[in-house]
């Protein structure tokens, strides 16, 4: 059974639909939405605070709820698109995005923040792990590699349009609060529209009706997918610093207050995010992932050399390592499973990985939020640091542990 759609029989007029080549850039195109729309308050948190008078608790707490819904969201519907198919289930993630981005657009107040955030979560939380999911299988036959290394450049897309079109917006032009959500909100209607041309699932009935139920991982796969997990994970734990804090580390503690810059020096992280991805897509994603735990670890230095010395130059530097150190775990994290989990298995594989890195996102995010408010922002900086070289150490061993498997008899205790 593959979980790709295709076009059905039926004695029905035949529906316009995208060829092969073109659904897999509308899934890779959902794959950047959903990022964007992940971090498009990034650069409007400081604004929300000035405006509504908000403590950093309460704008992580903004930030947190994404995750957090997004995490049951994944619990209960992570293996829907196994079942219904990848373009239904991403145009039910569409639709709630659009929802989600539209109370930003109108928010007059910060209730209406915290319910457009729960709706972004759960579009991404439908949308994410389908377009995924539907990258690989649209692919080029032996090509599953570059499928990841796509979706994670488009993932660096999505959030640097984020932070330099936010910015910008919010820096130059009228409603600085609004404008740039309308201009988003005309970004996934577009996307909405083009997934509506992807082929239909043809459903397989030996798959049985959906039901929700637990997230589950082929058992012959486990030790691949607590690396490619934990990898992912590690990845998006440093992300959630600078989509949490970023605004905020930036402006206390390299001294700028234009939001604008603010947007591009956010962007560069995602510029090498996305320049790492493409460059690295011709090797495999064994040696990627280790290769991105170690620049992890050196770069946690360089974030705390920034943050003490107040240094431009070292943010900087701080961003472009660090964007490199996420695009290696992030893309070897899902060619580990692009290349290794069963077709009827891949989009709950991918669901688990998503899950588990979401869950200790929002967990970080909220933490350091808390962190920041009583002791500040350095001491929520040192925290973050701590668990984050944590994780990557862990990714190391993870790594390795696979490797030895991978030299010995290929199956899994």
């Amino acid at each position: 059974m593959t979980a790709l759609d295709l076009p059905a029989t039926t004695s029905a007029p035949a529906r316009r639909t995208l060829s092969r080549r073109a659904s897999f850039w509308v899934a890779a195109a959902v794959a950047a939405i959903s990022l964007w729309t992940s971090a498009a308050p990034t650069t409007t948190y400081p604004l929300y605070a000035a405006t509504w008078h908000l403590t950093p608790t309460a704008t992580t707490a903004i930030f947190a709820v994404y995750p957090v819904v997004l995490v049951a969201f994944l619990l209960i519907f992570g293996q829907l698109s196994d079942y219904i198919g990848r373009r239904q289930t991403m145009l039910y993630g569409v639709g709630a995005m659009l929802a989600g981005v539209l109370f930003f657009a109108v928010a007059p107040s910060v209730g209406w923040v915290y319910a457009g955030r729960a709706l972004m979560g759960a579009g991404v939380g439908l949308a994410l792990t389908p377009a995924t999911a539907a990258a690989v299988e649209l692919s080029a036959r032996g090509k599953a590699s570059r499928a990841s290394s796509i979706t994670t450049a488009a993932t660096a897309v999505g959030l640097a349009l984020a932070t330099i079109v936010g910015g910008g917006l919010i820096e130059y032009a009228p409603a600085p609060l609004h404008l740039d959500f309308w201009v988003l909100l005309a970004v996934i209607a577009v996307v909405f529209a083009a997934v509506w041309q992807m082929p239909r699932h043809t459903k397989d009935e030996s798959q049985g009706r959906w039901r929700p139920r637990p997230i589950t991982v082929a058992k012959g796969i486990r030790v691949l997918y607590l690396a490619a997990a934990l990898s992912v994970t590690a990845a998006y734990a440093f992300g959630s610093v600078f989509l949490a804090l970023g605004a905020e580390i930036i402006r206390d503690l390299v001294g700028t207050g234009n939001i604008f810059v603010i947007g591009l020096l956010l962007a560069i992280f995602s510029a090498a995010t996305g320049t790492t991805a493409i460059a690295g897509r011709r090797f495999p994603a064994t040696r990627l992932v280790p290769l991105g735990a170690v620049l992890t670890l050196v770069d946690l230095g360089l974030l705390e050399l920034a943050s003490t010395q107040h240094s431009l130059p070292f943010f900087v530097a701080t961003t472009v390592v660090g964007g490199t150190a996420y695009a290696l775990l992030f893309s070897g994290g899902l060619g580990l499973i692009a290349t290794h989990a069963p077709t009827h298995h891949r989009g709950g594989t991918v669901a688990a990985a998503y899950l588990v890195a979401y869950l200790l996102q929002g967990t970080i995010a909220l933490t350091l939020g808390l962190v920041a408010t009583a002791s500040g922002l350095s001491t929520a900086l040192l925290l973050g640091v701590t668990v984050i070289g944590t994780l990557a150490l862990l990714v190391i061993l993870a790594a390795g542990l696979l490797a030895a498997r991978s030299r010995g008899p290929a199956k899994e205790a």
